[in-house]
């Protein structure tokens, strides 16, 4: 079961996505926040998957609470998902540089909700089309997702290819079937990129593609 927090100020927004998580198979609302500290609180209390969290909150904003759990060793279970109506550059990067593991806009499908919550309950990472496109910008300005792109010599053939297939927005799931290769695989190998490339999590990898010219390149 993916257990599930909800962080928003408005409730009506809260009782829309309760309703649709709750009415999907092994997805279960447990907890829900008006503001940040509110949901860290909660937190602490009760056992949480994901984190669906709003920017726009008062007593400590959507970025200030990724943060703050980013921070808190007893809360590295908990993966944050930003879901906003605002898709600022400033807010996509903060987000990422806070440790959140996707970033949605609330216009988004409720299928893509639902497959957010359970990409990253899985350790996946999960973007909007338009946040990804965001971040490909800013990482071609500036934005340096490992501290020495010469790690990159360190992947093996696979790893390039998953790297890429990462960079494509795929969950293990979808990159084991389109590399022939079992889930936990695909998983093992994504790991081991994170590892000896220094990242924290996928949306890192999703930088480091793009920064290297992975992505849309010819494989090697």
């Amino acid at each position: 079961m993916i257990r599930v927090a909800l962080a928003d100020d408005h409730q009506l927004v809260r009782a829309g996505f309760r309703a649709l998580l709750d009415s999907e198979p092994g997805i279960e609302v447990v907890a829900e926040a008006s503001g940040g500290q509110e949901l860290l609180r909660a937190l602490r209390t009760t056992d949480v998957d994901v984190a669906l969290v709003d920017i726009r909150m008062p007593d400590g904003d959507g970025l200030w609470a990724a943060e703050q759990i980013a921070a808190d060793p007893d809360l590295a279970g908990v993966r944050v998902v930003i879901v906003t109506t605002f898709e600022l550059d400033e807010y996509v990067i903060r987000a990422v540089l806070a440790g959140a593991s996707g970033f949605l806009v609330k216009d988004t499908e409720p299928a893509d909700l639902i497959r957010a919550v359970r990409a990253v309950a899985a350790g996946d990472a999960l973007l909007s089309p338009g946040v990804t496109r965001t971040l490909l910008d800013r990482a071609a300005s500036g934005l340096r997702a490992i501290p020495d792109p010469r790690l990159l010599e360190t992947l093996t053939e696979r790893e390039v290819d998953v790297l890429r297939l990462v960079a494509e927005g795929l969950t293990n799931d979808e990159i084991g079937a389109r590399l022939h290769l079992s889930p936990l695989t695909a998983k093992t190998h994504v790991s081991r990129i994170m590892q000896k490339l220094y990242a924290r999590d996928r949306v890192r990898l999703v930088i480091v593609a793009y920064e290297s010219g992975l992505v849309g390149s010819q494989p090697r």
